[in-house]
């Protein structure tokens, strides 16, 4: 069975959803509909919403959830690869389709990335246009610009307590 449950956050309207144990969707409103699902707030789906929170918080680096992101094999080495980006860090389109094997599928990334069901968990924020533009984001630029902020907040926070 598919549950799905709505939250408010501090980026939004999201809506989690979760089929067979794993966390399969995150969008950014609560104006889609998940087919064949039922509204219920799950176990899963609420430590998910929690892990949520304490990342936009600044308080979670890294995720602890299982996932499963339904895609093409394509797009699963493209979203396998941005869930290797450190937190913080930034990598272009050109780049992942380096890591993964394709060079010259940079356009082919940015199509996968945008079809990521799965949005900050598989974090496809950290990818951007190989200028260093911020480019495309399923929750609008200014969500990924706020995004990539707390990480780099985060990160110097961090540098600043290890050289103290």
């Amino acid at each position: 069975m598919k549950y799905y449950y709505i939250y408010e956050t501090k980026i939004g309207k999201i809506l989690l959803a979760e089929e067979e144990g794993h966390i399969t969707n995150l969008y950014f409103d609560d104006q889609r509909e998940v087919e064949g699902a039922e509204l219920k707030e799950t176990a899963l789906i609420r430590e998910a919403k929690k892990q949520l929170d304490e990342y936009l918080l600044g308080r979670r680096k890294e995720f602890n959830l299982p996932l499963k992101a339904k895609g093409t094999e394509f797009q699963q080495r493209v979203w396998q690869a941005l869930l290797d980006i450190p937190y913080g860090e930034t990598k272009s389109y050109g780049e992942i389709a380096k890591i993964i094997g394709n060079p010259k599928a940079a356009r082919a990334v940015g199509l996968a990335n945008n079809r990521n069901p799965i949005s900050i968990f598989i974090p496809c924020h950290r990818v951007i246009g190989k200028n260093g533009k911020l480019v495309g984001y399923g929750g609008g630029l200014q969500i990924k610009e706020f995004l990539l902020t707390l990480e780099r907040k985060n990160c110097n926070k961090i540098l600043k307590e290890i050289s103290y």
